[in-house]
Order: C-alpha cells, then sequence, then structure tokens
C-alpha cells in the first residue's frame, strides 16, 4: 500500500515538475530576442585638399547611432545633471552654431551656470576632427571626449558631477534605448556621454566657404579678395600663413602654440608655459583657425579685441618685442608689419571668403525638433 502512494507521489512531481518547465520554456520561446549590437559605421568624408589623418580614437569609432545620440545630448539642457528650467546647461549653450559653435559677442568669457567666468575667452568648435590633441588655449586637453569630461565638473561651466550627470539622463525615458543602439546595451556611463558627444563634434567640418569653392574652380575672387590673399600668403604682405596656413593647409591654424607679442608681462597663470614649462613659452597660446572668424569674436585668448578692425590693427603697427617673441613674427622689429590701409581693407575682404554659411546652417548640425 505504501509502495502504491509513493508511486503515484513520484509521478504526480514528475508531471508537475514537466509542466513547470514546459511553462518557463514557452515563455522563453515567446520572449523577444534582443536586437544585435550592430551599429551603423559612419565615415567622414575628406573634403577637397584637407588632411587625410583623422584623429579617431580606436575606443571611439564613428557610428551613426553615436552622432544622433551625441546630438541629442550636446543640446540637452538636462545634461548638468539638473532639471530645474533655471539651471540647465548644455554644450550648445555656449557653443551657438551661428557663431561657428562659440560664445560670440560680447562676452569675451563665458560663465557657468554658477555665474563664475572661465579662464579664457571661447575658441570655435570646427574642424576639430584634424586637431591632434592638443585643445584648448594653451593645449591642455587632450581629446573632446576629455574635454566633455571637464566641463561637467568645472565650476566655471556645469559645475556638476559624473554621478549627477549619469543619474539625470538614465532616469530620462528614452536615452536608455538610444545608448542600447549607441553602444550595445542601455547602461548610461560618463565615458559613454563623452564618446557620444564626441563623435558629434568630430562631424562639424566647414569646407564650403567662397575660399573653398575658388579653390575647385566654382568661383571667382574679387580683386579685393585676390589681394588680400596674395597679402595673406605672403612675407613680404601680412605674413599670416605662417601660423594660419593657407595654400597647404586649408584648416587655417597649425594647431600650434605662439607668442604673438600681445604683452610685455605675463601675467596669465594658464598660458603654454602652463603646461610645459619652458620659459620661452610664456605668452604663447594656440593660434585660432581663421574659417568663420568673422563670427567668432571677441579676438584672443582674453578677448581683449572686439573686431577683426581692431586685430588687423594690433598686427600692423602694436606688436610688443620680448625675448619669448616667437620666430615666426619676422615684422617685430618695426612693431608690425605696416600695413596701409587699402591693405587691411584688401586682407579683411580675403578672410571674409572664408566664412561658411552652409557649416552655419546645416541642419544636421543643428539643435534636434525632440528630446527623450
Amino acid at each position: 500500500m505504501k509502495t502504491h502512494i509513493w508511486a503515484k507521489a513520484i509521478v504526480y512531481f514528475c508531471f508537475i515538475t514537466f509542466f513547470i518547465a514546459f511553462i518557463i520554456s514557452c515563455n522563453k520561446t515567446n520572449d523577444p530576442e534582443p536586437e544585435p549590437y550592430e551599429p551603423t559605421p559612419y565615415e567622414i568624408n575628406i573634403p577637397y585638399g584637407f588632411p587625410t589623418q583623422l584623429n579617431i580614437p580606436d575606443d571611439n569609432p564613428m557610428t551613426v547611432e553615436g552622432i544622433e545620440l551625441g546630438r541629442l545630448l550636446f543640446y540637452d539642457g538636462r545634461l548638468n545633471g539638473r532639471t530645474h528650467p533655471d539651471s540647465l546647461m548644455s554644450c550648445s549653450t555656449c557653443h551657438h552654431q551661428e557663431n561657428s559653435f562659440e560664445i560670440g559677442a560680447p562676452r569675451p568669457h563665458p560663465f557657468g551656470v554658477t555665474g563664475n567666468s572661465t579662464h579664457h575667452a571661447m575658441l570655435p568648435m570646427i574642424n576639430l576632427v584634424w586637431n591632434p590633441g592638443q585643445f584648448g588655449w594653451n593645449g591642455s586637453v587632450g581629446s573632446i571626449e576629455e574635454d566633455v569630461l571637464g566641463v561637467i565638473s568645472d565650476p566655471a561651466e556645469f559645475d556638476s558631477s559624473p554621478e549627477k550627470v549619469v543619474y539625470t539622463i538614465k532616469n530620462i525615458s528614452g536615452y536608455p534605448e538610444l545608448f542600447q543602439k549607441a553602444f550595445g546595451s542601455p547602461e548610461v556611463t560618463v565615458d559613454r556621454i563623452a564618446k557620444a558627444i564626441a563623435q558629434f563634434v568630430r562631424t562639424l567640418i566647414s569646407a564650403n566657404s567662397k575660399f573653398d569653392k575658388y579653390m575647385i574652380g566654382e568661383v571667382q575672387l574679387s580683386p579685393e579678395e585676390l589681394r588680400g590673399f596674395v597679402l595673406f600668403t605672403t612675407e613680404e604682405g601680412a605674413d599670416c600663413f605662417h601660423c594660419h596656413g593657407g595654400f597647404g593647409n586649408p584648416l587655417f591654424t597649425t594647431n600650434k602654440f605662439y607668442n604673438n607679442g600681445k604683452d610685455s608681462v605675463f601675467t596669465d597663470p594658464y598660458d603654454r608655459y602652463f603646461i610645459t614649462g619652458d620659459p620661452m613659452e610664456k605668452g604663447a597660446y594656440k593660434a585660432t583657425t581663421l574659417r568663420n572668424i568673422e563670427l567668432t569674436g571677441p579676438y584672443m585668448h582674453d578677448g581683449r579685441f572686439e573686431t577683426l578692425e581692431e586685430v588687423i590693427e594690433f598686427y600692423s603697427h602694436d606688436l610688443i618685442n620680448t625675448p619669448q617673441i616667437d620666430p615666426l613674427m619676422h615684422h617685430i622689429a618695426n612693431g608690425g608689419i605696416q600695413l596701409t590701409p587699402s591693405e587691411k581693407s584688401d586682407l579683411m575682404a580675403f578672410i571674409k571668403t572664408l566664412r561658411d554659411e552652409g557649416f552655419l546652417n546645416n541642419p544636421e548640425f543643428s539643435s534636434p525638433a525632440e528630446f527623450p
């Protein structure tokens, strides 16, 4: 009798076990398979005459999904880890597309969410995919990714923390799905945020100015613009090309650092000397790109010049000779290049040919219509 009862119990137990396993199996079968991680590679189309060597880190390849996510984050005011309307701040708060992703006049020094001012005036966010890894006026930042991470904690910018930023972004419905598409999992990390924004920034390429069209034979420069071009590219003229490029350097910057004769005493603690410790680099700062330069004032590292006319006047007559002056400042003995009024006008006309309206109005660079 006991044997019969035990036999029935074993049969019943096996039946229940089989039934539960069957249900679990069915549920697994019905669960949707996660989408495979297959981001769409994005290839930068290198413009005519531009360098072929791009600075794209191996651990952050360009993808369509990463760029899309980066564009959203670039413009999202919640990026600083805050959600109150009075406390929002994003990259685009200071980097305005209409000013070549620079803040523009009349504010020489941007200030962050707390009202603190930055050390230096801004640099335009343009053609940075060709920067060899020396970002900022003194080259203190090694990559765009590093720059994003620095902005988050900087008291003069976001004045936040990686933890606050991650917590805010991951709790916004829609963002985890976008991180899944861009990076293979919905995990939101500050490194992924920096990488996505860096991917977007590397697409900000300007190569369609009037000068670019002239170089490929689409348009002609005016006589005034041509005279300015000759001045720009000759030592006996305005002698601009050594630091800002020309025929062989369409970036219109060497991305190098020069003491260009602005001061006799060097009081700024964040010049190139701060980075290298070389006393001959006191008062040295990056030669910024001249593309869209008419929109990126005020000028110099401290924003001391409000207009390009003032800049040209400085290089013409007001250079200051010191032991640290860069050897490329060939006209320093005369206090400047001594341009005549007509030459100044010609040089200005050429510089304005570097304005790229397509870049300034490219919808792929602008704020998205919707955010998560």
